[in-house]
């Protein structure tokens, strides 16, 4: 059956947004949507909203997008505010610090806010459990998805067995083994490290350590690259994983312990209060929207953390999806939906501008910081040294870099939820 937007059935309480995936990318669309006045379903596998370590960073455009749906005040609370970053080398030290202060004239943000994700899924689980537009489902499996001639059926296994739910539309925002994704048969193009990456968490201050150490850090080496950095319950730092290690040797607590030794000697045992081994990919989905049905984070689109922008990205996948849905969705008290409003077009614009993004942005941005660490000719690495000195050394090009890696530029360039005719003007100039 092929869904047709002119027969499309309206989002209503009998046919609401259904989001599947509770992670900060699923709970943000849930809680952008509901700001838009539409109501929702939340899908999530977890029995309760996730405890997961992984992602930590959260750049100005991505705070910019939180403050609208009022959550950037706890954030704040809880996180920490890093004004800096270091591109350092393993054998030289310090090469290049960048300043994200050069942009305080153009965002309320010029930071990076360090806060682990697990943090905003409970802070947005919390306010949506009180919110009557919004219903959570946790402990829940998407095991069938069929898009209909006005929407799409959920077939769905929870702790009362199998249901059904119909939706008027659907995002899948869950992960990168989506099976959203695997329900509308859309490819997942690209290609996976041969090493792992591993996220080992210490108590111990390491700028106490090493007192020249920033708050951020991505250290180059040929054998062993490091990307260091401060959050509000630890110090994190993260090193390849060589392909022939096994789990078990590479996760060894007496390896752990050599490793942290090498980032700085510390006599009395480094504690390690968390450790992930992860698999890292570069892929990203042939399309972002079926029918009703979109695409967003790592459903969409997967990349090295190197960089922090893999869960900024999806966040701004989800706020671009709300506010479409929203302008789709809203009813007037007539009982009439805005008028003028292209549906087909708002979804089709959001399948090009996320997609562009993820292509243009993230994964070629992801993939040369990658490539910058890990670099083993030593004429490239000096190279890349002069490089990143140049650009920290000119305020102009400082801000144009810092600009970009914040995602600021590329929000700049197609905004957020932006309406289809005003895209096609932008691209025409």
């Amino acid at each position: 059956m092929i869904w047709d937007p002119a027969t499309a059935a309206p989002v209503s309480f009998e046919r609401p947004v259904v989001v599947v995936g509770g992670g900060p990318v699923g709970m943000t669309a849930a809680a952008a949507l509901a700001v838009e006045g539409l109501p929702v379903v939340l899908v999530e596998l977890s029995p309760e909203p996730r405890p997961d370590w992984r992602a930590s960073t959260f750049h100005a455009a991505t705070l910019e997008l939180l403050q609208t749906i009022d959550i950037t005040d706890r954030m704040h609370a809880e996180g920490l505010v890093v004004p800096k970053y270091q591109f350092r080398d393993r054998q030289d030290g310090l090469v290049a610090e960048f300043d994200f202060r050069l942009l305080a004239d153009e965002t309320p943000f010029p930071y990076r806010l360090q806060l682990n994700q697990q943090h905003l899924v409970r802070m947005l689980a919390e306010r949506l459990r009180g919110d009557e537009r919004v219903r959570l489902r946790f402990g829940t499996r998407l095991t069938g998805l069929d898009i209909t001639a006005d929407g799409a059926r959920l077939h769905l296994f929870g702790p009362e067995g199998e249901s059904e739910l119909l939706a008027s539309y659907v995002i899948g925002a869950d992960g990168p083994r989506s099976a959203v994704r695997g329900a509308m048969g859309v490819d997942f193009d690209g290609f996976t490290y041969p090493e792992r990456f591993a996220i080992t968490s210490t108590s111990v201050d390491l700028q106490e350590l090493l007192p020249d150490l920033g708050h951020v850090n991505y250290v180059a080496d040929p054998q062993e690259w490091l990307f260091i950095l401060r959050t509000p319950e630890s110090w994190r730092v993260v090193w390849p994983v060589p392909e022939r290690l096994s789990t078990e040797e590479a996760s060894d607590p007496a390896r752990l312990q050599s490793q942290l030794q090498r980032v700085a000697p510390y006599e009395a045992g480094y504690p390690v209060i968390d450790h992930q081994l992860y698999n890292v990919h570069q892929r990203v989905a042939s399309a972002f929207r079926l029918g009703p049905v979109l695409l967003a984070g790592d459903a969409a689109h997967i990349n090295s953390p190197l960089g922090g922008v893999g869960l900024n990205s999806g966040i701004h996948d989800a706020m671009d999806a709300a506010r479409r849905l929203g302008r789709i969705g809203r009813v007037g008290t007539d009982g009439s939906a805005d008028i003028g409003v292209d549906i087909d077009a708002e979804l089709r614009a959001y399948d090009h501008v996320r997609r562009t993004v993820a292509v243009e942005y993230v994964q070629a941005d992801t993939q040369r910081n990658t490539d910058r660490l890990r670099e083993t000719d030593d004429t490239v690495r000096r190279q890349n040294q002069d490089d990143m000195r140049a650009i920290a050394a000119d305020p102009q090009r400082a801000r144009a870099y810092i600009r970009r890696v914040s995602l600021l530029e590329s929000v700049q360039r197609f905004g957020i939820g932006t309406p289809p005719a005003e895209l096609e003007l932008e691209e025409a100039r």
